[in-house]
């Protein structure tokens, strides 16, 4: 029996790369009644008299990150562009709520820096002193194609966000000789087109592998309490217990660490205000269930 690493799933096949050569695997059947063997897996195979390959068992995962599904991801490239499609600092928090919540580490890409960007980018200097890296890269110009590289090298990580940044030009770049289709932004809508329909794996040497991710334009938050969601802000974790409330939500509460940190412009406005909308949805979705 065979060991490999699953590098897509759809249409009820897995692919599965051994180091060897990749093989098109059927589940087998309590598998396929689970419904959830996904691109990262690594799973057990055998091959049948007949010459095919089914997946026999899922190791334990170390890490799973949802929307997109992947499994025993190391980080998350949250791609980004200076415009063309323009920023949207509310999906760049919420893919990093995702995933400081699924314990997956993430780093911030910021493409087409070859394009004009007279807009203020104050807001990256925000996510830098909260502790993100933040990359700069053009896959037209090259630039910084091996800084991205670096940061890449012998992990698992996903690139994600928005349709249209640039986030198979970038894996383009990466892996000479690869094609992936790329899309251009709607004028009209002024957001990029869906080029990416699944999770794939992708290779540039055995001990690195990219995936290219379905791009969107809206996030569901993770599945989190009311009290976790603080946690998930670097810049509010450090004030964790110099609250007046040992429960502060850091809403309506008096005498609240973080309303005064905003006050005096230690935590930026407008990170508190997604968490104050993330807080809302989070709270509204218990009462739902």
């Amino acid at each position: 029996m065979g060991e490999g690493l699953v590098v897509k799933a759809y249409g009820g096949y897995c692919f599965v790369d051994d180091g060897r050569e990749v093989t098109r695997c059927t589940l087998r059947g309590r598998l396929r009644a689970e419904g959830m063997v996904i691109a990262g897996d690594r799973v057990r195979f055998s091959i049948t008299q007949q010459g095919r390959g089914v997946v026999e068992d899922v190791l334990p995962r170390t890490s799973m990150l949802y929307r997109p599904n992947v499994a025993n991801l190391d980080q998350i490239i949250i791609v980004v562009a200076f415009h063309d499609p323009a920023p949207v600092l509310n999906l760049i928090d919420r893919m990093l709520v995702l995933s400081e919540a699924s314990e997956v580490a993430p780093r911030i890409c910021l493409n087409k820096t070859d394009l004009p960007h007279g807009e203020n980018t104050e807001w990256l200097d925000v996510y830098g002193a909260a502790g993100y890296q933040v990359l700069l890269t053009s896959a037209v110009a090259g630039s910084g194609i091996r800084e991205l590289a670096d940061v890449l090298q012998g992990l698992i990580s996903v690139f994600a966000g928005q349709s249209g940044v640039g986030k198979s030009s970038l894996i383009n770049r990466l892996i000479p000789g690869l094609e992936l289709p790329t899309g251009t932004v709607s004028r009209k809508l002024k957001r990029g087109r869906h080029v990416t329909r699944h999770v794939e794996l992708l290779t540039f040497n055995k001990e690195t592998w990219v995936a290219d991710a379905p791009g969107f334009s809206s996030l569901r938050l993770p599945d989190i309490s009311r009290e976790m969601l603080s946690d998930l802000f670097p810049e509010m974790r450090v004030l964790r217990g110099q609250c007046r409330f040992h429960s502060c939500l850091h809403d309506q509460e008096p005498n609240c660490a973080v309303k005064s940190a905003v006050a005096d412009n230690s935590i930026a406005e407008f990170r508190y205000r997604n968490y104050i909308g993330f807080l809302h949805e989070v709270i509204a979705a218990e009462r739902r269930y």
